[in-house]
């Protein structure tokens, strides 16, 4: 559970690392932004007060500065129209159409474009006589806008893949754990197991009649499929066709000796057998593990109905039960390492029945629909292949 809440927290602080970034980076831009408009709109005005001076001034009068001010121009699109809207003059604007009729209608979209995003200074000729200069922002301007949004989506992809690396180192060591822990449980109960199969042997031999030495070899034969099922996980397990009406009554009577009479336990199964590919011991694992929480959920006292069918794209089996019911804000957080509800427990069964039907059954389980004070129903769903 501390791995757990060590991984939430990197994960809101590389969240909240790119959401101040982000901020930062749109407010550095908007005030830089800010300031070379201001720059090139006196610039523009520069612009257009040479051109007044141009036209105003005679022919013989030195204009070498007006000249040098429009030419000094090489950055901001700038288009001149006279008051009947022909265009005089323009700069600084890319044509894609060879012919000169696209031109031309290139051309006015531009001068409505920038007429009315209001980028226009007028300049009187005389009474009755004007010309209008207008312009937009220069390319450097329209990329330096644009260029906190790429630092956005650069940051945003780092924090993806920053997680996703997370994600996978803590899923790759739980990996390990899990191997390492089932391979060492198994090892560690093969011996106890061997030497209470010798003995029994010599139970056998010595009281041959007794009664209950046939009980202690089904509790034997249970260490035994313990023992198996801990050596699967430990390795990728074998998928084979099985009986899935079968695996549900070992479970069910299983389940039955071992529950208290205040619980009743009911099997609904099609009238045909289902064959599914599975393991069938760590399958059954899931199962029994689903039916014992729903023991523990009911205070062992109620009512579990364990169904299974076959659909049109999946074989499904249902575990319901009439218990305490499971908050929805819950419904993932239930298949997570480490949590439980219960005052004793690892909270890892369910984590486990998570791991054993997705990855080695590549199926689904899931919390179907829960109501507090009325039940749960977990639903288990393998693909037909």
């Amino acid at each position: 559970m501390q791995w757990i809440n060590r991984i939430r927290q990197v994960k809101i602080l590389l969240v909240v690392a790119a959401v101040l970034l982000s901020v930062a980076s749109l407010v550095v831009s908007h005030f830089l932004v800010r300031d070379l408009k201001r720059e090139e709109l006196l610039k523009m005005n520069l612009w257009a007060e040479a051109m007044r001076s141009l036209n105003e001034k005679p022919d013989s009068v030195d204009v070498s500065l007006e000249f040098a001010v429009m030419n000094g121009n090489n950055t901001i699109p700038v288009v001149v129209v006279d008051r009947d809207g022909a265009v005089r003059d323009f700069r600084n604007l890319t044509f894609h159409k060879p012919t000169a009729a696209d031109s031309t209608a290139y051309l006015m979209r531009r001068v409505d474009s920038m007429r009315d995003a209001g980028r226009v200074i007028r300049i009187n000729l005389s009474d009755s006589d004007y010309m209008d200069v207008l312009y937009s922002d220069s390319l450097l301007l329209r990329r330096l806008a644009l260029w906190p949004y790429v630092q956005l989506g650069v940051v945003l992809i780092f924090v993806v893949v920053a997680i996703f690396a997370l994600l996978s180192s803590k899923k790759a060591e739980q990996n390990k754990v899990w191997v390492g822990l089932s391979k060492e449980t198994a090892h560690q109960l093969g011996t106890p197991i061997s030497s209470l199969m010798a003995w029994q042997e010599v139970l056998r031999e010595t009281y041959p009649d007794d009664e209950l030495l046939p009980e202690m070899g089904k509790d034997v034969m249970r260490l035994q499929r313990i023992a198996e099922r801990f050596s699967k996980i430990g390795s990728q397990p074998e998928l084979k066709p099985e009986n899935l009406n079968e695996v549900c009554e070992q479970v069910t009577t299983y389940i039955s000796r071992r529950a208290s009479n205040r619980v009743s336990l009911s099997l609904l199964l099609p009238p045909h057998p289902i064959i599914a590919q599975m393991c069938a011991p760590l399958f059954e694992w899931v199962v029994e593990n689903l039916c014992k929480n729903a023991i523990d959920a009911m205070d062992g006292q109620g009512a579990i109905t364990l169904r299974a069918a076959e659909e049109d794209n999946c074989f499904s089996v249902e575990v319901s039960d009439t218990g305490k019911g499971i908050p929805k804000k819950n419904f993932k957080t239930v298949f997570v390492p480490g949590f439980t509800t219960k005052k004793r427990g690892w909270g890892l069964g369910l984590s486990l029945a998570k791991r054993i039907i997705e990855e080695y059954h590549n199926g689904r389980i899931y919390v179907k629909n829960s109501e507090l004070g009325q039940g749960t129903t977990f639903r288990i769903e393998l693909r037909k292949h």
